[in-house]
């Protein structure tokens, strides 16, 4: 049940025609994975934490530095410094002590990636490296649980979810991660923000959305990125979707 400090804070959610008090409670009763405290895992974990849900767990293994804090929203200035799992769990308690926050201080991969995973409903990579990637995709397909991925680079970015191990109306099971990525690219392919950079909103953007297909997950409400690939363009102002 709702604490009535809870239904204060919900309100606007309670009223939502598709939300309302069950997927509230769906809400409440969830735990979800956000790999990565940074870009992309800063406005998520902003978001779930904001909408209720009941457990949030951040694997992060790095530190905050100044250069971060022009898109990582969940750290400040006097975070310099800290963890990220440490300085983004005291942004969840002071936003919302409805939710309780697990920190993982580890650099997640294919070796330890089951277990932190299997604990979780539901899991939102927001790293910034191909094999974390993959070892999270591999995880959760083996976990059968929801993954919500999300990249950026300079201006774009993009997000989708796979969830293998469900059907499709037509009785087929949604595509793998592989199925999008069947080759592991060279690193060379793939720069770094450190490199070539990355504008603040766009990890905003993406970030939010991801917590969007999230929340849409858990209550059951909408229609999530199952074979779709949503493109952002920041500088032409435009989404494209591509179907895989």
């Amino acid at each position: 049940m709702l604490s009535s400090e809870e239904t204060k804070r919900y309100a606007r959610h309670l009223v939502l025609k598709g939300i309302g008090g069950q997927g509230q409670q769906k809400l409440k009763a969830a735990s979800v994975l956000v790999i990565g405290a940074g870009g992309l895992g800063s406005p998520a974990i902003a978001y779930l934490a904001a909408a209720g849900v009941g457990r949030v767990g951040v694997v992060d293994d790095d530190t905050v530095s100044l250069s971060n804090l022009q898109r990582q929203i969940v750290h400040r200035t006097e975070d310099n410094g800290r963890t990220k799992a440490e300085s983004a769990g005291d942004f969840v308690a002071a936003l919302n002590p409805h939710v309780e926050f697990v920190s993982h201080e580890l650099r997640l991969d294919a070796g330890n990636a089951g277990e932190i995973v299997a604990g979780y409903q539901l899991v939102l990579d927001g790293s910034d490296n191909f094999d974390t990637r993959l070892a999270v995709a591999e995880a959760a397909e083996a976990a059968r649980i929801p993954l919500v991925s999300g990249a950026v680079s300079m201006f774009d970015g993009q997000v989708t979810v796979f969830a293998p191990h469900l059907a499709r109306p037509n009785g087929k099971a949604n595509p793998r991660f592989r199925e999008l990525y069947p080759e592991t690219p060279d690193e060379a392919d793939l720069p770094s923000c450190e490199a070539v950079g990355v504008l603040g909103p766009v990890t905003g953007v993406i970030g939010t959305l991801m917590a969007m297909e999230a929340i849409k997950l858990i209550t059951g409400t909408g229609e999530p990125l199952l074979g779709r690939l949503l493109l952002y363009d920041g500088r032409a102002a435009r989404f494209t979707e591509l179907k895989y």
